[in-house]
């Protein structure tokens, strides 16, 4: 089971909080993935960020920094707890999209 998958399950039983966190998880992983195939740094939390702005300048494809704000929003429910289960549950899928786009990337 992926995180994405954990975190679908958690929302499913009603852990808005930890779906958002691992939601949030499996964006994170998929970006140091990207960074492990390009041979980018990784190890802070800010570099998760300049990865996204590196991508966006890259490609040209601003959805993907509009994906990994909801991603990031995801990160911050958790600790503020501030939005229910149908904008976590829109949010998971965002999560999706943005996988899919870095995991199409070279």
């Amino acid at each position: 089971m992926t995180l994405l998958e954990q975190a679908l399950t958690e929302l499913a039983a009603g852990e808005v909080r930890q779906a958002s966190e691992k939601g949030w998880g499996s964006a994170a992983l998929a970006i140091k993935a990207l960074c492990e195939r390009r041979g980018w740094n990784h190890g802070r939390h800010r570099d998760l960020f300049v990865t996204v702005d590196r991508l966006v300048d890259e490609t040209g494809d601003q959805e993907i920094d509009t994906l990994f704000a909801s991603a990031n929003m995801l990160h911050v429910n958790f600790y503020e707890n501030h939005e229910g289960a149908a904008k976590v549950a829109q949010r998971l899928e965002r999560v999706q999209l943005f996988i899919d786009k870095l995991d199409a990337l070279p």
